[in-house]
């Protein structure tokens, strides 16, 4: 008899409940993401949605540009939410949702502290520091971006170490890609509203086109990484990171077409008539 797969793990009402709560997460703050995670096969979908709400839910925390919420505040908030994760993680029951819903999933796929812990302490750099260099920024884009990817690829595998090892440093490539894609297109934001610049040695009221195409030019050479690694993907995964990737490669593009002051000044998007191409020809390439 085989061994019992994710899917088939009965869950309590309040699991399930939990859950879904991670639904109306990225259904509230995501477009991008949200389209490309109903591509995902199930359980993995509910999985990375798990993931996503804490992440994001973490994330406004820190980010939450009304002036009236203090940094002591927020700082509270966020070692609260850290260490309340890290006792469902290690088997405790959490009255927050959220938490118990990514806790189910860090169990299940063995997502440990080992990418938990550097994601919460980006978070925490978030409150502290306002310019980065490159080792700092380098640190940053681990806690904040790469561990995600590699907590979606311990889902994606189902356990798999040796692919794990394997497929790592694509999914991290992956990761950092996005993560700097949106440092760039939300530099107006970032550096008006939160007081931060993430780029190493950039004067926002000096950023030009070369600056430009040479940020964009690392970003590339992440998406093109990652892009050699997504065959090796289970078919339950292969169509989501096909889009997503595809929807970063497009803001990618759309930046470097842009004139670097009109990035200090708008945040670039990808319409949804051409994200809607981008999963069409995902779905595609599934079938080939």
């Amino acid at each position: 008899m085989s061994p019992r797969t994710t899917a088939e793990i009965p869950t309590s009402r309040y699991d399930r409940v939990a859950q879904r709560s991670a639904d109306c997460v990225i259904t509230g703050y995501s477009t991008s993401f949200g389209w490309a995670t109903r591509m995902l096969d199930e359980p993995v979908r509910t999985h990375v949605r798990s993931i996503y709400a804490l992440v994001r839910i973490a994330d406004e925390t820190v980010d939450d540009p009304d002036p009236t919420f203090p940094v002591a505040e927020r700082s509270r908030l966020l070692e609260d939410l850290a260490a309340e994760a890290a006792r469902a993680v290690a088997g405790a029951r959490s009255t927050n949702l959220v938490v118990q819903a990514y806790a189910l999933t860090a169990r299940r796929c063995g997502i440990g502290p080992e990418l938990l812990d550097p994601f919460f302490a980006s978070m925490r750099a978030d409150l502290a520091v306002s310019r980065h260099d490159e080792a700092s920024l380098a640190e940053y884009v681990h806690g904040s971006a790469e561990v995600v990817g590699l907590m979606c690829l311990r889902v994606f595998l189902g356990g798999d170490d040796a692919a794990f090892a394997r497929l790592a440093p694509a999914a991290s490539a992956l990761g950092a890609a996005f993560q700097k894609v949106n440092f760039l297109r939300d530099l107006a934001e970032d550096h008006d509203e939160l007081g931060r610049t993430y780029f190493p040695g950039l004067e926002i009221e000096e950023f030009g086109d070369a600056e430009r195409d040479r940020l964009l030019d690392d970003i590339d050479t992440d998406l093109a990484q990652a892009a050699d690694a997504i065959p090796h993907l289970p078919t339950s995964s292969r169509r989501a990171v096909t889009a997503a990737h595809g929807f970063y490669s497009a803001l990618s593009r759309r930046l470097r077409a842009t004139p670097a002051q009109q990035i200090r000044r708008t945040r670039v998007r990808v319409p949804d008539h051409e994200k809607a191409v981008i999963v069409a020809r995902a779905l595609l390439g599934a079938r080939r």
